[in-house]
């Protein structure tokens, strides 16, 4: 993708720039990620960054939909699981889209999934500014979007999460933070926006009021709480010792009410119908299964991180599953390897990072986050001993 720029950076590229890019990731919050950084970004060209921004909005059309709490309620399929207090829409929004190839060879993204639900917002942050820092990036060369750039996108970051409330009464929470692959991205928030990480294990609660002790033993109230805690894996967890549930009516204002991670997910996916969205169906929905259908994949619907996802799906697969409401049968979408690295051509994953303030009228993309691959899959099972794969950002021309 933009065939000179990326000749350029694989001719200047060595060992020792990259070696130097992970050590300055490393230092800036002292803490190695748990997870590969990528040799390079990915450089996207003008057409797919305008067919990514039509995808997102063409998608948007559904999310912000006056009824969506009505078509999406059958995501929060057990009343336990619902929180109470939520607001109108989501204020985050993540699309994941594959780079496909349209029948001009030209890239086309694909819809892959869709999340209320934030995601690694500081570290790419971080890391699109260590490859400034370490790789010679063209200056005319950003990963923001709708004119945003490092500084405004970290005060609306600010805006949103901590606003005009004392930093110290917001909260990342997290399950077991420092044990997270994601805890490199939570050091960031944390020093970046001035608040604390703190276990769900740590929260005390005092009638419908919550709170956290500092350092020097000082309790302290929380007002606010940037959720981070995936349900699926806090439902696992039953060995943890909490205070207080989710589904408590508390004095807390959520940024990103919880409920809105089961809404837009996988079980939304059936309700978009456009070129950029391949076809998905609820399969107890289907009256016939395709006739192709090894070109379609099966997923469970409340299960996360790909878990009980079936790739080479079979009619036996299907025939064993009881409770067919909780799955959708999905197109599969074929990644092409579009990025030129020195040996293998690489796979390109694109996630659209999105934010819905209180006032706006919808989402709006803001930033981009990369994932390359060399396998059958995206994926770190699939990418083992591989270089120039793992985790990345996306640089356009403005």
């Amino acid at each position: 993708m933009i065939p000179d720029i990326r000749a350029k950076f694989n001719a200047a590229f060595t060992p020792e720039k990259y070696e130097n890019f992970k050590e300055g990731i490393r230092a800036r919050y002292n803490h190695k990620p748990l997870f590969r950084e990528a040799e390079t970004p990915f450089f996207i060209p003008a057409l797919l960054k305008d067919r990514l921004l039509e995808a997102c909005d063409l998608i948007n059309e559904t999310v912000i939909r006056k009824d969506i709490k009505v078509f999406t309620q059958g995501a929060l399929y057990d009343e336990s699981l619902i929180v109470p207090n939520e607001d109108e829409h989501t204020t985050f929004l993540q699309m994941d889209f594959g780079v496909c190839l349209d029948d001009n060879g030209d890239p086309f993204p694909q819809l892959i999934e869709i999340q209320g639900f934030p995601s690694v917002y500081f570290f790419q942050y971080m890391v699109s500014q260590a490859y400034k820092d370490h790789y010679e990036i063209p200056a005319n060369m950003t990963c923001f979007f709708n004119g945003y750039n490092a500084e405004s996108y970290k005060k609306l970051m600010f805006d949103i999460i901590v606003g005009d409330t004392d930093q110290k009464n917001v909260i990342l929470l997290e399950i077991e933070p420092e044990k997270q692959n994601t805890y490199i991205d939570m050091l960031s928030t944390s020093v970046e926006l001035g608040i604390p990480v703190v276990c769900v294990t740590k929260v005390i609660k005092q009638g419908k009021k919550l709170f956290y002790t500092e350092d020097h033993g000082t309790l302290v109230e929380i007002k606010k709480i940037y959720n981070r805690v995936i349900f699926d894996e806090l439902y696992q967890r039953t060995d943890l010792k909490m205070q207080f549930k989710f589904t408590d009516d508390l004095d807390v204002e959520w940024i990103g009410h919880p409920n809105w991670f089961y809404r837009i997910s996988k079980y939304i996916m059936p309700f978009l119908k456009n070129k950029y969205v391949p076809e998905t169906y609820f399969l107890h929905e289907l009256e016939k299964l395709p006739a192709d259908l090894e070109n379609y994949v099966l997923k469970p619907l409340f299960s996360f991180a790909g878990a009980g996802v079936i790739i080479d799906v079979t009619t036996e697969d299907i025939e064993k599953i009881e409770n067919r409401s909780n799955y959708i049968l999905q197109r599969k979408v074929l990644y092409e390897p579009v990025l030129k690295s020195p040996n293998d051509p690489v796979k390109v994953e694109i996630r659209m990072l999105m934010m819905w303030p209180k006032d706006a009228p919808k989402a709006f993309v803001v930033t981009n986050l990369v994932r390359l691959s060399k396998g059958k899959m995206i994926g770190v099972k699939y990418n083992k001993d591989k270089d120039w794969v793992g985790g990345s950002v996306g640089f356009y021309e403005e």
